[in-house]
C-alpha cells in the first residue's frame, strides 16, 4: 500500500464483454468529467503491437503459446503502472477501459490446461487496483450478429468469457471490494446517453475512503 497524505485520483474500471458500449462510455467520461484515459491492450507500445498483431490474425514469425499470450497482456499493463500511480497522486481522476479482469477471463475461457484462475491472476499481484469497477451487462450481448473480425470476437467464444466473468466476480474476488468497490449495471435496451446517465451518477457518488491505493 502506498502511503500518501492529502487528496488522490480516483481509479474507475469500465468492465464487459464486447458490445456493451465501453470504449464508448469511457470516451464520454473521459471529456466530460476530466479523467484521463486509459484503454488496454493498448496497442502502440512494443508489447502492444505484438498483442494487436496477435488479435488481428495477422502473420506472425514467432508462434505464440496461450500462456505468453497471457503474460503479455499482463506485461502491457505493467508498462502504464508507474504512470498510472503519479497521475493518481497528483490528483488525477482516471477512467480504465479493460483491464485485469478481462486479462484474466479471456485466457480462463480457453480452458487450457493449467490455466487456471490462480495462475492467469498471479502475473498481476501488485498492480494498482481500481477504486471501483463498474461491469456492463447486455442480454442482446448473445445473437449471432455484429462481433467483428479479431480473433475473440466470436459469439461461442463470448458466452465462455461471460460465465467466467461471472465466477471472477462472484467466487474468486473478495466479497468486501464486491460489496464496496463493484457495480454491475445491466445496459438493455438503453441508448448511449441513457447508460452515460447511469454510469455519470455511480462514478459521483462514489468516495474514496481510504487515502492508499488499492492493490490487486
Amino acid at each position: 500500500m502506498s502511503n500518501i497524505t492529502g487528496t488522490r485520483g480516483k481509479l474507475i474500471l469500465i468492465e464487459g464483454l464486447d458490445r456493451t458500449g465501453k470504449t464508448t462510455q469511457c470516451n464520454l467520461i473521459s471529456s466530460r468529467l476530466n479523467y484521463k484515459y486509459y484503454k488496454f491492450p493498448n496497442r502502440e507500445t512494443p508489447i502492444g503491437q505484438i498483442i494487436n498483431s496477435y488479435l488481428t490474425k495477422q502473420v506472425s514469425d514467432i508462434p505464440l503459446s496461450d500462456q505468453s499470450v497471457h503474460l503479455l497482456f499482463s506485461s502491457n499493463r505493467w508498462e502504464f503502472q508507474n504512470e498510472i500511480k503519479t497521475a493518481l497522486l497528483n490528483g488525477q481522476n482516471i477512467i480504465v477501459d479493460r483491464y485485469i479482469y478481462s486479462g484474466i477471463a479471456y485466457s480462463v475461457a480457453k480452458n487450457v490446461a493449467g490455466m487456471d484462475y490462480n495462475w492467469c491472476s498471479a502475473c498481476d499481484r501488485g498492480l494498482i487496483k481500481p477504486d471501483l469497477t463498474v461491469f456492463l451487462i447486455n442480454d442482446g450481448n448473445f445473437d449471432n450478429h455484429g462481433f467483428g473480425d479479431e480473433l475473440y470476437e466470436k459469439h461461442e467464444f463470448q458466452v465462455k468469457v461471460s460465465q467466467v466473468f461471472m465466477d471472477i466476480f462472484y467466487k474468486q474476488e473478495n466479497k468486501d471490494y464486491i460489496s464496496n468497490h463493484f457495480k454491475q449495471l445491466d445496459v438493455s435496451g438503453m441508448n448511449i446517453e441513457e447508460v452515460y446517465s447511469n454510469i455519470e451518477s455511480i462514478v459521483d457518488s462514489f468516495t474514496i475512503k481510504d487515502l492508499n491505493l488499492l492493490l490487486f
